[in-house]
Formats: C-alpha cells, sequence, structure tokens
C-alpha cells in the first residue's frame, strides 16, 4: 500500500508502505475511505516538532473493516466504522472513569493518512456506523475521528452549559468544532475569536452569535462589551501557543473556566489563574467517550461539522493538503483515499 510519510519540515511524500496486518488478536485491519491532515500535524510540518527520522503521519479516519483479530467481537469485515486519533481498550480502570484518551493499555497509530491502518484494541476504538453512510455524511463522520470530538472536550472542559457565555480563541476545524459544540450544549452568548471571513461564516452556521476579529486589548474590551463587563464564563482555548493561552486567561471572567486542548507549545500565565480564581481544564480529548452521542447526532442530520472541510483532495496529493493548509488556503483537508 502506499500512505504519507514525513521527512522534515514541509517535506511529506506519498510513498510505498508495507500493508498492514493483524498482529494482536485484538487488531483490526481499516481500508482508509476518507483521512485528512490536522492542525496539530503542521507542528512538525512547519518545523517547529523536530522529524529525526522518516516517519509514517496521521490520526484521523473513516473507513471500511477488512480484517479482524480471533478476540475482536464489536465489530466485523465490512462494517464502516470511525475510531478516534489513539486507540484504547474501553475496558481498564482509567476508561471506565471516562478518559480513554489516557487508556493504560492505548496509543497512537503508524499513520492514518495511508490506504490502509492496522488499528490495535479495536473493540475499545472502533465504533460501526448503523449501516452504509451516504457519501455526503462521510465528512462530518471523519470529524469525530478528532475535531469535533476535540472542540467538545473543549467546551465539556470549560463547563460549557444552557445559558453560558463563550468565547472561542481559535477559527481552525478545532475551534470551529468548539463554537458547534458551545451551541449544542446550550451556550447563550458564543463569540468566536476570528480573523477570516470564511471561517467567520463558518462560525456563525455553527451557532457562533458574535464573531470579534481584533487581539490584545481591543479584542478583550469588545468581549467584556458582550459579557456584562466582567468576561466568559468558559473561554475554549484551541490553538496551543502561549499568546492564544495568554488571551483564553484574560477573556475569562473571575471564577470563570477555560477548556485547553490546543496542544501546548507556549508558556501559561499561571498567576493569572491563581489570582482570578480562574479554573483550567482540558488536555487530549477522550474521543471514545463521546463517539456514541456525537455520532448520533451525525447520523441523523442533527449537525453537520463536516463544513470544516472545504478542500477535498485524493490521498496521493497529500502534500499539496499539507501546503494549502500550512498556507492557510484551506481550514481543512479531506483526503480520499
Amino acid at each position: 500500500m502506499r500512505g504519507a510519510i514525513i521527512h522534515g519540515a514541509g517535506d511529506v511524500r506519498f510513498e510505498e508502505r508495507p500493508d498492514p496486518q493483524v498482529v494482536e488478536p485484538t487488531d483490526a485491519v481499516v481500508r482508509t475511505v476518507a483521512t485528512c491532515v490536522c492542525g496539530s500535524d503542521l507542528w512538525r510540518y512547519r518545523g517547529v516538532s523536530p522529524v529525526r527520522r522518516p516517519t509514517p503521519i496521521g490520526h484521523e479516519y473513516v473507513g471500511v473493516v477488512e480484517q479482524v483479530g480471533d478476540a475482536v467481537r464489536t465489530v466485523r469485515p465490512g462494517n464502516f466504522v470511525v475510531g478516534g486519533f489513539l486507540h484504547s481498550d474501553n475496558t481498564c480502570a482509567v476508561c471506565r472513569r471516562g478518559m480513554q484518551a489516557n487508556c493504560l493499555h492505548g496509543g497512537g497509530y503508524d499513520g492514518c493518512q495511508a490506504e490502509r491502518i492496522r488499528v490495535p484494541n479495536a473493540d475499545g476504538t472502533l465504533v460501526a456506523t448503523p449501516g452504509e453512510p451516504d457519501a455526503d455524511l462521510i465528512p462530518s463522520l471523519l470529524t469525530l475521528s478528532d475535531v469535533l470530538c476535540t472542540g467538545w472536550h473543549a467546551a465539556v472542559s470549560a463547563d460549557v452549559g444552557p445559558g453560558s457565555n463563550v468565547v472561542v480563541v481559535g477559527d481552525g476545524a478545532v475551534g470551529l468544532s468548539g463554537v458547534l459544540a458551545a451551541a449544542q450544549l446550550g451556550a447563550g452568548t458564543i463569540v468566536a475569536m476570528s480573523r477570516h471571513a470564511d471561517r467567520q461564516e463558518v462560525a456563525r452556521q455553527f451557532g457562533a452569535t458574535h464573531v470579534v476579529a481584533e487581539r490584545g486589548e481591543e479584542g478583550r474590551a469588545q468581549v467584556l462589551e458582550l459579557t456584562e463587563g466582567i468576561g466568559a464564563d468558559g473561554v475554549l482555548e484551541c490553538v496551543g501557543t502561549g499568546e492564544a493561552r495568554t488571551q483564553a486567561v484574560e477573556l475569562a471572567r473571575p471564577g470563570g473556566t477555560i477548556g485547553v486542548v490546543g496542544v501546548p507549545h507556549g508558556d501559561l500565565p499561571v498567576d493569572a489563574l491563581f489570582w482570578g480564581n480562574k479554573g483550567l481544564r482540558g488536555g487530549v480529548a477522550p474521543v471514545r467517550a463521546y463517539l456514541p452521542r456525537l455520532l448520533d447526532l451525525v447520523w441523523r442530520r442533527e449537525i453537520d461539522p463536516g463544513r470544516v472541510f472545504d478542500l477535498t483532495l485524493p490521498l496521493a496529493d497529500v502534500a499539496e493538503a499539507y501546503r494549502a493548509m500550512d498556507e492557510r488556503r484551506a481550514i481543512k483537508v479531506l483526503l480520499e483515499a
């Protein structure tokens, strides 16, 4: 088969790779129908995170089960499935407490921007759709592998609920998914921080009540005007930079909560959290915990998170997908296998 290999900054190639095999009886092999490039992949593409050797890349996927190990019980060949960006057994003590991202027996994949994927812990990771999905549903199903669940985790971590005032920092696919999550969880005021017209439009479609393009003191002043002069009950930090984290803390009201899901690449203003009685929660999203609810919403077409994909390319054009996202010509690129 072939798949994406990152060789270094700005260097992703579509190359021959060994076909995945069932290694453990709990494994499945999935034929990829669609995968995508994640904003977190860009940390390596941009050279911020080092690439020490050519490495398979990608962690989001939907596809069809081709083969299962002898111990697999919940999925079978022919099932259309979605799995989270980390595999988990869904039975260990941590998983039973709803934090499958930290499964005692879990981990990552050997690159999902590929024609086939080996999925360990298939029973605890893969969720089959109720039937064969229509083609137009596949983008939304693909968001369940990461960005929708990550945005949802940001909102849950920030204690978003009915009537909440919410600010979303970050207008990438995760931030936009956070807007959608806040709307679904009943937030009253939802402020999307975005400078880009195309992303602002998606944010509004997802439920943003206001858009603020400014940053720094001017942006903070606008948020204060929208939140009774005190800041937001919940702030969703969906970028990961020090600047974004500082902004998120500044925008939270005294006693508010910041849901942090941006991959950390900057300092955190701990003193400001302390003196403002501001809470901080979040981290790596436990996708498996959210999948049943969100899959049902997508399958019944109550939400359409697939709108975050504004460019579709063949998997063989994965290098162009990275360029498009790096240059902000696309919010998120879907790759058809």
